[in-house]
């Protein structure tokens, strides 16, 4: 069966962030230093092959890119300097891409305009959603919930909700169609996916493969900031999940006119989210400006948006709250104003379709890894018996 390339393969990736995979001549010294490489998932030799012979089919159901956590290893080493940490940076912007089914991500990461001109029509609607639909500014005292109605939130929460779910269902089902269904003769069977579901939520919660990359030399200045970046990633996305949480399920325990003594969980909840997002945006911005670590030399715009919107949005919580507690209620509303006006874009447009999607795509690639590996071993078990029985 005849192959079908595609030669603007190499051209369209570096739009998406890939750096000197031209120079690469496939010496294999990537392959050999990464510590997650195996024999199965040879990256990231295989993937920077697939780029630069155009084979566009096979990279889109490749799990490699994924797999990948960005040590920087192999891009430190590399005799040709072809940066293959950035060509697998790269390529798991453009698997975000061919897994959406609106077409959106692609041209967020592909346009500059289309990526700031989203976020800012986004935000304006927001806006001009306060300006005609809120309700009265109450100057005698805080009023949130008078100017803006917690049903009224509450329910926008919940369409955006359904809207996030739509997109990434939608996107899910097209990656697993891409990587478990593509060229599989058989169907794989659904004990499999069940037993390998813990793969699922382990490596979702903890990302633990992680370790593996920063282990190896603890010793290493670099890789002490890679076990902080480490860190700082557990506590951001714990952050990250409770804010989730508390906007969904909880709101009306957290946009409320009530004032709730400091040992309240209401308070210490939201100080924890807050802190650990102000701290993990920083100390990613702060990284990719001073550029001290292997995976922070090059910087994709997507890179930058992200951590600048959830440190804006932890930001504009915290001062919420503070002009809320000391009574004052033009600062609370118009502060509520832009809290929402950033907070619209991070979550409808950065979860399904940029930055943000890595945390549950790495996950699910694991997942699909470990599946495909226990189908094989059943399908040896299978035919080992079919010979015994002969």
């Amino acid at each position: 069966m005849a192959t079908r390339v595609d030669p603007t393969l190499l051209k369209e990736l570096k739009k998406y962030g890939a750096v000197g995979v031209e120079k690469c001549f496939n010496c294999g010294n990537c392959t050999a230093i990464c510590p997650l490489t195996s024999d199965e998932y040879a990256f990231p030799r295989n993937m920077i092959r697939m780029v630069q012979i155009g084979h566009t089919e096979r990279m889109s159901q490749s799990l490699d890119p994924w797999l990948c956590y960005y040590c920087g290893d192999c891009s430190e080493t590399c005799p040709k300097g072809a940066e293959p940490g950035e060509t697998m940076m790269a390529a798991r912007r453009w698997l975000t891409a061919q897994y959406d089914w609106t077409g959106l991500a692609g041209k967020f990461y592909t346009s500059k305009a289309w990526e700031f001109g989203s976020m800012i029509l986004l935000a304006i609607l927001v806006v001009l959603a306060f300006v005609f639909f809120s309700g009265p500014m109450v100057t005698e005292s805080v009023e949130l919930n008078t100017f803006a109605p917690l049903h009224v939130v509450h329910m926008a929460d919940w369409i955006m909700a359904g809207f996030l779910l739509l997109f990434i269902g939608g996107n899910i089902l097209t990656m697993y169609k891409k990587v478990m269904l593509s060229g599989n003769q058989t169907a794989t069977p659904l004990s499999i996916y069940i037993s390998e579901a813990w793969q699922l939520i382990v490596h979702g919660l903890t990302q633990k493969e992680w370790d593996t990359c920063i282990e190896e030399d603890v010793e290493n200045k670099e890789m002490t900031q890679e076990r902080i970046a480490r860190i700082t990633h557990l506590l951001l996305v714990s952050g990250y999940g409770l804010m989730l949480v508390m906007i969904i399920f909880f709101l009306s325990w957290f946009q409320t006119d009530n004032i709730y003594p400091l040992y309240h969980p209401q308070r210490w909840l939201g100080y924890y989210a807050t802190i650990v997002l102000l701290w993990g945006a920083g100390y990613a911005l702060w990284g990719r400006a001073k550029k001290a670590i292997q995976a922070h030399r090059f910087s994709h715009a997507s890179d930058w948006i992200f951590p600048v919107l959830l440190f804006a949005v932890a930001l504009t919580g915290i001062l919420l709250h503070i002009f809320r507690y000391m009574g004052l209620p033009l600062p609370t509303y118009y502060i509520y104003i832009i809290h929402m006006a950033f907070t619209a874009p991070m979550l409808i447009l950065e979860v399904p379709f940029g930055k943000w999607a890595h945390l549950y795509y790495r996950p699910l690639a694991i997942y699909f890894k470990a599946v495909k590996v226990r189908e094989e071993e059943h399908n040896r078990e299978l035919a080992g018996a079919l010979a015994a029985a002969d």
